[in-house]
């Protein structure tokens, strides 16, 4: 079988979406709904299979780095099949002719479900099954999940040896120093939240040194060097998130602790970056898109949070910063200010993960995929709102919540700024986080492919 050559790391998308009708191609059949965000009357074969990974994600307990690599694969592989039908775009990539009469809308669906079951190791067959339902039989159908199956398992094949094995073996090696993490103890987390596990070790200390999917090189996106714990500027982050980000908190409002409960995404939910996924169909569902369109739309957006997400994860393990409950509970480190801050009982809001600070992971994650739905859309300012994707960790906090936007780098802010309001990161965490997203999101989308 002929190869699909090697992505010239080349990202999608470059110019701002242009209006165009919706088609017949549109189909309401398929995968279940998450959170009832994108109607039925308007489920598209691309939002289908990107409930369909949102599902996967949240069913198997994918963690946020897997997650944005599965959306990158499955997003990918349905805009390549489905545009080297449509010759809308100028892929950057060598494909035999695609099968006579293939239906783009079939090869999307059988695509992304390839890619899905390669991936994460899913048995895809029946929703496959359903969504091919909602078509009429015939040669289009036919030659469409082939051609489909066909660019699915090429994508797979070209990732194989992008770094995935090491990044999925590598061990924590611990720097030294006062500021340098240590795995999350027993007694961590939030008093009164949901029952974690403690942790005895890094997640995915290796995921760092993945190849990317669109920028040249991650490390271009890594932080100032963090405040030294001697400095005034320390002492005043660290001040700050004991005062905001305790449990017990008297200056947090409860506003601000709303807005950490809602962004937390933690375990059993869809991820900070499956988050901004509902957040973008919700957006795109209101414009007017072909299928390449709308396909290329998700295709970026993938594209731009897994390579935030590589980059976070190469800041986190080159500097490994402590966590501030570490700070609080050890009484590690030797200054004054630290020293009298020193409770071994105190607790944050919510759950401190099992990985280094530096930088937030949210705020990456938020401020990337916030800048890339805004180029997309072609504006910042845009009004909207929404639920909270998932309410098993929070229920009590956030059944009937829904909070609103007048811009998406408000909601972005607002993800960032949570993880200070939940006592889990320090500010530099954040603010370094916000604009390093920004600049990968920038980079994808100047690095994008054009119209044919």
């Amino acid at each position: 079988m002929t190869q699909v050559s090697r992505f010239s790391r080349r990202a999608f998308l470059s110019s701002a979406v242009a209006a165009a009708a919706l088609p017949s191609w549109a189909s309401a059949t398929g995968p279940s709904y998450i959170a009832g965000v994108v109607s039925g009357g308007n489920m598209t074969p691309v939002f289908q299979w990107s409930d369909a990974m949102l599902q996967a994600v949240r069913d198997k307990g994918i963690a946020p780095p897997p997650a944005t690599r599965l959306f990158a694969m499955g997003h990918l592989a349905g805009f390549v099949a489905a545009d080297a039908i449509n010759g809308e775009y100028q892929l950057p990539f060598r494909l035999p002719e695609p099968p006579a009469k293939a239906d783009p809308a079939i090869a999307y669906g059988a695509a992304v479900s390839t890619a899905l079951s390669r991936t994460a190791g899913l048995n895809t067959r029946a929703q496959l099954n359903g969504f091919l339902a909602g078509y009429p039989d015939g040669e289009g159908k036919g030659h469409g999940v082939s051609w489909g199956e066909y660019v699915g398992n090429a994508i797979v094949n070209w990732r194989e040896d992008d770094g995935i094995k090491f990044a999925r073996s590598q061990s924590y090696n611990k720097l030294s120093g006062p500021l340098a993490w240590e795995p999350t103890g027993p007694f961590y987390g939030a008093k009164n939240g949901p029952a974690f596990k403690p942790y005895a070790d890094a997640l995915l200390p290796g995921w760092g040194k993945l190849s990317p999917w669109s920028v040249a090189d991650v490390t271009v996106f890594r932080p100032r060097d963090f405040p030294d714990y001697s400095s005034r500027e320390f002492e005043r982050q660290l001040q700050k998130v004991h005062a905001l980000g305790s449990s017990n908190s008297t200056e947090r409002t409860a506003d601000q602790a709303e807005i950490a409960f809602f962004w937390e995404d933690g375990p059993r939910g869809v991820t900070p970056p499956g988050h901004w996924q509902i957040i973008a169909m919700d957006l795109l569902q209101r414009r007017s898109m072909g299928l390449s369109e709308q396909a290329r739309a998700m295709a970026m957006l993938s594209m731009a949070q897994a390579d935030a997400g590589i980059a976070t994860w190469d800041c986190k393990f080159a500097m490994d910063v402590v966590r501030p409950e570490t700070v609080m509970r050890k009484g590690a480190i030797n200054t004054p200010l630290a020293q009298s801050l020193y409770d071994p009982n105190w607790m944050t809001l919510i759950p401190t993960p099992p990985f280094p600070a530096y930088t937030s992971g949210h705020s990456m994650f938020s401020s990337t995929s916030a800048r890339m739905i805004a180029k997309i859309i072609g504006r910042d300012r845009v009004n909207f709102s929404g639920a909270a994707p998932d309410l098993i960790n929070w229920p009590s906090q956030l059944t009937g919540v829904r909070r609103s936007w007048t811009r998406l780098s408000q909601a972005a802010e607002e993800g960032g700024m949570s993880r200070e309001y939940g006592g889990i990161h320090w500010e530099a965490d954040n603010t370094e986080g916000m604009r390093l997203g920004r600049a990968i999101a920038d980079e994808v989308f100047r690095r994008g492919v054009r119209r044919a």
